[in-house]
């Protein structure tokens, strides 16, 4: 295995270790004695291998609230809207260490602070095409308090945490550079080498008990520490058999860890793979010791694999997240171009302009749900989607400042309106006012809408005086056609009494009932010529009661034709009585050409026997159309005969 085998960091980018690890600390890191470094360099061996990988593999094993971290539930924030990202704010900052939530923070900050800024400008376009002065604008709201106030908690918390863990990393560091110092005096101490064996082990476990130390002294305190490890296993060899026991359990263990390594090569979840690599890199690093030599290249090689592996089939999840990224970006340019297209088209009403509205939240929500874009076009593509919506909204301010004018215009004419109403609401002169009042009434309908605030004041204003004047109206007419009102309060009277009427066991009694009633509407007389309406519901409603009675359809058929006619007989004006006996004329002449078609079928069964089903249905219809035809003739006679009656009259 060379010293310059490319490792993949947890970044995921690809760097070259080409410095030899040596056995002695660099010469800048003056917190070590000089004189306490060996003269001899110490051969390269398992050990250095491994500082080949990158430090972040045992480094971010190290940290305690790492785990933690990777266990945060990924989200797209970018999909959310701004009350969701608050709520998530709030629930990171009450569930989680707050050491563990910082990449989460920063990424709901910035979705949110784009989104509340997009709002910002939307309420600011508005504020001035209302008049506004931009001096003089502001704006906030609950969930942008919330927001606040999350991220002073946010502030608060994480600076006491660094505060608090500074001292601790200080405190750290000290205790490891003290446990170097125990081991460097364990060298030399021959009395009783298995009491010295015991507490150099002691020395091991409170060494990787002893915490995470600042970043930036990690490596010279770790080569530090290996180099007098080391240097009391050079030291053990007078101790064979102490040396080989461990350099066994160590081999036993770090076999362990190559199984595990790969078998988490194996595994489909390259993250959860990934974070549990750095830990196993962590126990190789930190909490084992080396083997014997004859097995340190082979484990080495085995571990390294697994790691390349793991690592190269994160290169791939990446590049396929690219990709995906990629697909994204071709999606949110595709709802951008649409949300230009609702921009550019013409608006001609509110109606139209309020659906386009819908349409835009519709493809602002699509583009939120579309994904995460590549990074390097991240904001050009967020900012291209805000200069549409902002142009969108700029227009609508347009159409509704200019629908204000319009709107203003209206009211003006309207207003006008209303004071001819007011003006005119007492006149006495019908026949004038009348058609002024009526033509006020129809160019009311055409001006258009006003501001909604004046809209029902006016409309109240306006009704109230063309009701007075019609209430006025039609009072007079009614004093003056007192008779005809009259008639039809009793023609809507008996109208309600067929509509309830209920058949008896007395067949030809309700027959006669009906027959009265229909006789008492006639002989009440006229009624005002825009109430005649009534004479076709009542015709209706008696032939419903007709419908009622129990007795044969044929009989019952004339029974109600005769009270028809009883009903449009009558007076001077003979025109219902032509209508129906134009209609009857013309049913009898329906009926003769369906028995004249259905006889010529006949003759196309004249070598059929009479019993044929084809024929007997033909002559079955034949009969029943000279019944109707006879029903129709008795019927136009009966009319006929309503004409003498008229004429005796």
């Amino acid at each position: 295995m060379s010293e310059k085998d490319t490792l993949q960091n947890a970044d995921g980018k690809n760097e070259v270790e080409e410095t030899k690890v040596e056995s002695t600390p660099n010469e800048n890191q003056t917190e070590f004695k000089a004189e306490e470094t060996p003269t001899e360099e110490v051969e390269t061996t398992e050990e250095a291998h491994v500082e080949e990988i990158e430090n972040s593999n045992a480094e971010d094993a190290e940290d305690e609230s790492n785990a933690e971290r990777h266990k945060l539930e990924d989200k797209d924030y970018h999909a959310m809207g701004m009350d969701a990202l608050v709520s998530e704010f709030e629930k990171l900052l009450k569930n989680n260490k707050i050491q563990t939530i910082s990449s989460h923070v920063n990424e709901i900050k910035s979705e949110f602070n784009s989104k509340y800024n997009a709002l910002l400008e939307e309420k600011k376009e508005q504020f001035i095409s209302d008049g506004g002065n931009p001096i003089d604008f502001y704006y906030s709201n609950d969930t942008k308090k919330r927001f606040n106030s999350a991220i002073k908690e946010y502030k608060h918390a994480i600076n006491s945490y660094y505060k608090d863990r500074e001292k601790s990393l200080k405190q750290n560091l000290e205790n490891r550079l003290a446990i170097i110092e125990e081991i460097k005096g364990l060298v030399g101490v021959e009395e009783n080498m298995g009491e010295t064996y015991k507490q150099f082990k002691e020395l091991q476990e409170k060494w990787r008990n002893a915490g995470p130390i600042p970043r930036d002294k990690y490596n010279n305190a770790w080569n530090t520490y290996h180099h007098h490890v080391e240097r009391f296993y050079d030291f053990l060899h007078i101790n064979r058999d102490l040396r080989d026991m461990d350099f066994k359990h160590n081999y036993e263990q770090k076999l362990k860890i190559i199984q595990r390594a790969e078998e988490l090569a194996a595994e489909e979840n390259i993250n959860h793979s990934f974070r549990e690599l750095q830990v196993l890199h962590k126990l190789w690093k930190e909490e084992l010791g080396p083997v014997a030599k004859e097995h340190r290249e082979e484990i080495w090689e085995r571990f390294s694999n697994a790691t390349k592996i793991i690592h190269d089939k994160r290169q791939d999840y990446y590049a396929d997240l690219d990709k995906a990224y990629e697909k994204n970006l071709v999606r949110k340019e595709e709802i951008i171009e649409k949300i230009k297209a609702l921009t550019t088209e013409e608006t001609q009403s509110h109606n139209i302009l309020q659906k386009r509205i819908k349409e835009l939240e519709a493809l602002r929500q699509d583009f939120f749900n579309a994904g995460k874009v590549p990074l390097k076009v991240n904001e050009a593509t967020w900012k291209k989607f805000k200069d549409a919506v902002r142009e969108f909204n700029r227009n609508k301010n347009k159409f509704y400042k200019n629908l204000k004018k319009d709107q203003y215009a209206n009211l003006q004419k309207k207003l006008e309106l209303i004071k001819v109403a007011e003006d005119n609401k007492d006149s006495d002169d019908f026949s004038t006012v009348t058609p002024l009042m009526k033509k006020i009434q129809n160019e009311w309908k055409t001006v258009g809408h006003v501001p909604r605030k004046d809209s029902d004041k006016i409309w109240k204003q306006f009704k109230n005086a063309c009701n007075h004047y019609f209430d006025r109206m039609h009072a007079e007419r009614k004093a003056e056609n007192k008779e005809l009102y009259d008639a039809f309060d009793k023609k809507q009277a008996l109208l309600d009494t067929v509509k309830v009427f209920e058949c008896s066991e007395d067949t030809k009694a309700d027959i006669a009932k009906l027959q009265e009633t229909i006789k008492t509407y006639k002989s009440i007389g006229f009624v005002p010529q825009n109430k005649r309406f009534i004479d076709g519901k009542f015709h209706k409603a008696v032939d419903a009661a007709f419908d009622k009675l129990k007795m044969d359809k044929s009989k019952l058929d004339m029974i109600r034709f005769e009270s028809r006619l009883e009903g449009i007989s009558g007076g001077e004006d003979t025109r219902q009585l032509d209508n129906e006996q134009n209609f009857i004329r013309k049913k009898i002449d329906e009926v003769k050409s369906e028995i004249n078609q259905l006889e010529n079928n006949l003759q196309f069964f004249s070598n059929v026997n009479d019993d044929n089903p084809l024929v007997q249905e033909v002559h079955k219809n034949i009969a029943k159309h000279k019944t109707e035809l006879s029903t129709w003739k008795s019927k136009l006679k009966r009319v006929r005969a309503m004409y003498s009656t008229d004429e005796e009259e």
